[in-house]
């Protein structure tokens, strides 16, 4: 009796010996950035990776997440998926609104049921007071008249020049620094193929611009109530018409890309629906079918993650089905 004991307690410990060696191997630097296990997030399945501050000379330093599924294994190869926003994805109990994307519940749920291909979630911090300066597409800027773009600059709080737009610089970290860090790193596939960006509101104008300037990176982006508007609804405002004409001339291919968008018709989302016709034409007129563009409307939806989380898995599906 006394041996089965010993023995027990030798099994005890080196199974505590190998999972404290399987959480240092996520934990660990990989070229001097440090990533940890966020112990108390709440979660329904999966398990979450922070870097606080991830350094980057292209744009301000932020936290990333990197939620990893159930079952991860590294004898496993994983799609990707990266998202703006990243502190509003996965834990309501930390976000400023106290809601949440529920991107773990309902990503779990798609590759359980097989509708998915498995893929793991990177999610990309905004700093509040920069979110608008990194998330516009800059070169939409490109197509106002000298006197639209003075308009626009007389419209903002701050006085605020074509140099501070972020918008170029954040794909240029998302794509030149955090990317290789995550194929370095998590067990994944690094083809466009296997590449997706989505987010909401700025972050669905952002994941628009992404797919736009990096088709060779990126062969999927949903766009969920995305904000044509460019800024504060106003009337006889320049903006839409720029992003409009900036994505119609930088359409990535029909034959090899996905482009999804949506929007509702309440609270901010109230100011979509007049642009999707103008939306429908440039994708329809240059090839794009049902099987690679879809724009939906979600009649009675606001602009929030209460109702987001209720429709991610379409675009999820749409993007990484099997």
């Amino acid at each position: 009796m006394k041996n089965i004991i010993i023995l027990c307690l030798m099994l005890f410990i080196i199974s505590c010996k190998s999972e404290s060696k399987e959480n240092k191997k996520e934990e660990k630097k990989v070229d001097n950035i440090s990533a940890k296990v966020l112990e108390d997030a709440v979660l329904t399945a999966g398990k979450l990776i922070r870097v606080d501050s991830f350094p980057t000379k292209h744009i301000t330093p932020r936290p990333v997440d990197v939620w990893l599924p159930e079952n991860y294994s590294d004898e496993k190869k994983y799609a990707v998926l990266y998202m703006h926003d990243g502190q509003m994805l996965f834990d309501e109990t930390t976000t400023w609104n106290k809601q949440e994307w529920k991107i773990d519940e309902v990503a779990s749920k798609l590759m359980k049921e097989g509708v998915t291909k498995e893929f793991i979630v990177v999610g990309i911090h905004n700093i509040a007071a920069l979110r608008w300066l990194d998330l516009y597409p800059e070169k939409a800027m490109n197509f106002l008249t000298k006197e639209e773009l003075e308009r626009v600059k007389s419209l903002s709080n701050n006085d605020f020049t074509l140099e501070d737009l972020n918008g170029d610089e954040y794909l240029k970290f998302l794509v030149e620094d955090l990317k290789p860090y995550i194929d370095k790193t998590y067990s994944v596939y690094t083809n466009k193929e296997n590449t997706f960006v989505a987010g909401s509101s700025m972050g669905g104008l952002m994941s628009m611009y992404a797919i736009s300037q990096y088709p060779d990176v990126f062969e999927g982006a949903a766009c969920i109530s995305t904000h044509w508007v460019g800024a504060k609804p106003i009337e006889n405002n320049p903006l839409p018409n720029s992003i409009l004409t900036y994505l119609e001339k930088n359409l990535p291919d029909v034959k090899t890309h996905k482009m999804y968008f949506d929007y509702g018709n309440k609270t901010l989302d109230q100011f979509y629906p007049v642009y999707a016709p103008k939306v429908d034409s440039i994708f329809l007129n240059n090839g794009f079918t049902e099987a690679n563009f879809k724009n939906l409307f979600f009649e009675g939806t606001d602009h929030s993650e209460i109702s987001w989380q209720k429709r991610i898995d379409i675009p999820l599906t749409f993007l990484l089905k099997k």
